[in-house]
């Protein structure tokens, strides 16, 4: 198979515009009849197996391996070491640019973290493989490692995420602070957190001479084939790669990984069709983490509760052999208005993988501590949580001065202040039980995350029976990427939806870019947004240029599409059908191409950001210390939106994935060996449905005129700021205890009764 292509619909969905409607999933029939193929589903003729053995250790190096013992293995077909893995045409510690991260691929016996792939072991099926890999018995030399935040050698990083100042500052924070009437200084610290989508990364990978075929998660195929093409020498062109689903991605997939590759090296070695799937524990190591963090903030104030002065300091973690910053105090950049803010990162390196991109990178951790910070500060000026950040709101952006493209946080906090009942919440913690004793909690959180867009290019095409066709490369993790896509496609080709065939998922197809960064609906549909209008544009030239069309003479600007007809603006009642021109014409098709790009121009005048309100409630049991959150209710204005039940459920994603970093995700490091302790799903806690709440997103109107030209913000992470926070909020709320370090567990409250 070298696409998805969803076919068009038996049944008309409605007339005219598609953008808004609350539609069904296109692609949800297959996932839940099991029709829908991932990449580990796949089995050609000649496949065969390889699992990693790695590393039991996180410092030091290999000094032995039975190969011969796994070899003799029944099945076992070859296995790959450093002494025998087929040479690579670029250094996988190369960094030629800086989205190019550092890769294990058995090209030394050196142990530079725990779950580091040290062998691969190939055989006729998964089981041989299994037991093979257990064969090989390693033996290490073994060195002490580095595990913990508080290792001595900090450094002061050239820039964190992707590419961002390591340090920014506007206005005179030393002034500000002795100017204020009430100070704050505090610490919190989060734990590293470990990517656990359902699909572990998986690769089918097999060779034809110089050409390569790959089924794989990935959350940007172009990236990926570039990335590939480097490492074995051979053209990007030669390279397909199929990825119509992915089980969850959360940015462990924008990148190749190692074992991604090294899936294609051993293909390479044994000349057959090679099928690698990580287990779960191994997971925890190889495709990336979000860093642990230690964040102190400061805030000062004047005695009507303006903030005077803000400092914002981020201690985290890299590893010991790649560069990496958890971008953390960048949260405070945009978020309150203060005359002097200043924000700060350092980094320690510890024997550990790389860590990488994972949900709302940076904001999830800073933006918690923010709001923490801020809830405490509201305590210190006696004021109520809500209304101390609606007297600091931003009406530009603090650290540039630009003003934000649109911002609908006021009506966020309006909306969802008014449903959650916060005009009821007492000022002092521990004011409200419930009939069983509980103590309740109620507390509050700001989300905001950045409009980011990337670049992509589509392709649509209007055939000559009336019908459309667009193709883009995109990815659809199991956000309803491909339901909106199909969407905007309806309305930049003016048909109705049931008229749309959409392909996309492989690498053959217009690249559609980077599927990370909430980008991905910005990205791909202005791309798609823009091939419809080229389509019609061509369409309209066709018609106006002809005599014996009811259009002739109207031009381009003078027609409108809609329902598969061209109309004339000035006079509705002359319209003609796509079909008629086409066929008129002698045309069987027009085709058009788009691109998405962020407007350079627009974001150097404009700040441009989504945001939200989260409000929530818990219940502490006083003399266990056991938190339960009983309601969420979360508020969020992200410019248009395109299909509001995926941006919903989205929404709702992103609030259990903050209640899983206030409560539950929590990576459990043994500091004498540097492994991980809890990588698997029994202890590695995420949120099981007992232990989500109530959960209501409200979607705030919001339109923006210069984002993009669309309007479209993205959704994807942006509820998890804001939650974490107001959860650690409504404990202090219910218990009178500040916990500062994250997840809150019960062994830090017990007794607040």
């Amino acid at each position: 198979m070298t696409e998805i292509s969803f076919p068009q619909s038996s049944a008309r969905l409605r007339m005219g515009s598609s953008i808004g409607q609350p539609l069904t999933r296109r692609e949800g029939s297959l996932k839940v009849r099991g029709a829908a193929r991932f990449a580990a589903d796949n089995h050609p003729p000649g496949m065969v197996h390889a699992v990693l053995a790695v590393s039991s250790i996180a410092h030091g190096r290999v000094t032995a391996l039975d190969a011969a013992a796994a070899r003799a293995h029944p099945g076992v077909i070859e296995v790959m070491t450093p002494h025998n893995v087929p040479p690579l045409a670029l250094d996988p510690d190369a960094k030629l640019h800086p989205f190019m991260f550092r890769l294990d691929l058995l090209q030394n016996d050196a142990v530079r973290y725990a779950n580091q792939p040290i062998a691969v072991v190939v055989a006729e099926t998964l089981e041989a493989a299994t037991e093979g890999a257990a064969l090989l018995a390693p033996r290490y030399d073994v060195e002490t490692p580095r595990t913990h935040l508080d290792e001595a050698g900090g450094f002061l990083p050239q820039a964190v995420g992707a590419g961002q100042p390591a340090s920014q500052s506007h206005g005179d924070v030393k002034a500000g602070m002795a100017a204020a009437a009430v100070r704050i200084e505090a610490t919190y610290e989060t734990p590293a957190q470990y990517h656990n989508a359902m699909e572990p990364h998986a690769i089918l990978a097999a060779w034809d001479g110089d050409s390569l075929s790959i089924d794989t998660p990935s959350q940007g195929m172009g990236m990926a084939k570039a990335r590939i093409a480097g490492l074995f020498g051979i053209p990007p062109e030669n390279i397909h790669i199929r990825s119509p689903y992915l089980g969850g991605g959360f940015g462990s997939k924008g990148l190749v990984s190692g074992p991604q590759i090294l899936g294609i090296m051993a293909a390479r070695l044994v000349g057959r069709p090679v099928k690698l799937v990580l287990r779960r524990e191994q997971m925890f190591g190889p495709v990336g983490h979000r860093a642990a963090t230690r964040q102190t903030l400061t805030m000062g104030a004047d005695g009507q509760g303006c903030l005077t002065a803000l400092t914002h300091h981020a201690r985290t973690a890299t590893s010991a052999f790649d560069d990496f910053v958890e971008p953390a105090a960048n949260a405070s950049n945009a978020l309150y208005a203060s005359p002097a803010i200043a924000i700060s990162h350092e980094a320690v390196r510890l024997d550990s993988g790389t860590p990488l991109f994972m949900r709302a990178p940076g904001e999830a951790a800073g933006n918690a501590a923010l709001e923490c910070a801020m809830d405490e500060m509201a305590l210190a000026c006696d004021m109520d949580p809500l209304a101390f950040r609606l007297k600091n709101y931003a009406e530009v952006e603090p650290m540039s001065g630009k003003p934000f493209s649109s911002k609908a946080l006021r009506q966020c906090y309006e909306q969802g202040a008014a449903r959650f009942g916060w005009n009821g919440r007492p000022q002092a913690p521990r004011m409200m039980k419930d009939k069983a004793g509980m103590l309740i909690g109620w507390g509050m959180g700001t989300a905001q995350f950045p409009a980011v867009m990337f670049q992509g290019q589509a392709r649509a095409v209007l055939r000559g029976d009336g019908t459309g066709l667009v193709e883009t490369g995109a990815q659809d993790m199991g956000q309803g990427a491909w339901t909106a896509f199909a969407q905007i496609a309806a309305d930049s080709l003016g048909l109705d939806l049931d008229k749309i065939e959409f392909r996309s998922g492989t690498s053959d197809l217009p690249d559609a870019g980077l599927a990370g960064g909430s980008g991905h609906a910005a990205t791909v549909g202005v791309a798609i947004d823009a091939a419809g209008a080229d389509v019609i544009g061509k369409l309209a030239d066709l018609a106006t240029g002809d005599q014996r069309s009811p259009l002739y003479g109207a031009g381009n600007l003078g027609v409108s599409a809609r329902g598969g007809r061209l109309y004339r603006r000035d006079d509705a009642a002359r319209s003609e059908t796509y079909a008629d021109i086409l066929a008129r014409a002698g045309r069987d098709a027009i085709e058009g191409t788009g691109t998405g790009a962020a407007d350079a121009a627009a974001r150097a005048v404009y700040a441009m950001y989504a945001h939200g309100a989260v409000f929530a409630e818990v219940k502490v049991d006083p003399d266990l210390g056991q938190v339960r959150v009983t309601r969420l209710v979360g508020a969020f204005a992200a410019g248009t939106i395109i299909n509001p039940r995926m941006v919903q459920s989205q929404y709702y994603g992103g609030m259990i994935w903050g209640l899983s970093f206030a409560l539950h995700e929590h990576a459990v490091l043994d500091r004498r060996s540097g492994r991980m302790m809890n990588a698997n799903f029994a202890d590695y806690h995420v949120p099981v449905n007992a232990d989500v709440p109530s959960i209501e997103a409200i979607l705030v109107e919001e339109r923006d005129l210069h984002v993009n030209a669309l309007g479209v913000k993205g959704v994807g992470e942006i509820a998890i700021t804001g939650t974490a926070g107001a959860i650690a909020n409504a404990v202090w709320h219910a218990t009178g205890m500040r916990v500062r370090s994250f997840p809150i567990t019960l062994d830090q409250l017990i007794g607040a009764g």
